[in-house]
């Protein structure tokens, strides 16, 4: 599916996250990327975390499960999947979004900040 037809699907809640997560990637690291490329690694997120036993589908609800994650392994992981892809983005892009999507979830109260 065609990622700019992917963001137009988005829920509110999806699209209020990409654009959180984009505008705290400084504008220099932007370069070569777009909107799109936050979403794929999101979805690139989701990927890991159901291969590793940790999302769960119930017919259209998600349910994300407490767990240790490897961030080395889910790194290397979107890495080479967003390789596979045909995108360019860099390992600094790619960790900037995760970054944000932390950050986001933090603001959110989905996750706990550790001390």
């Amino acid at each position: 599916m065609n990622n700019t037809i992917e963001m137009s699907l988005m829920d509110a809640e999806e699209r209020r996250m990409v654009e959180y997560i984009w505008n705290l990637i400084p504008q220099e690291d932007r370069e070569g990327m777009s909107p799109d490329d936050v979403l794929l690694v999101l979805d690139l997120v989701d990927d890991y975390l159901e291969e590793k036993g940790l999302l769960v589908y119930n017919g259209d609800e998600a349910e994300y499960l407490d767990g240790e994650i490897d961030e080395t392994d889910q790194l290397n992981y979107i890495n080479k999947a967003v390789q596979k892809s045909g995108r360019r983005l860099t390992g600094v892009q790619i960790q900037l979004i995760l970054d944000g999507e932390l950050q986001y979830g933090i603001q959110e109260g989905y996750y706990e900040e550790e001390d």
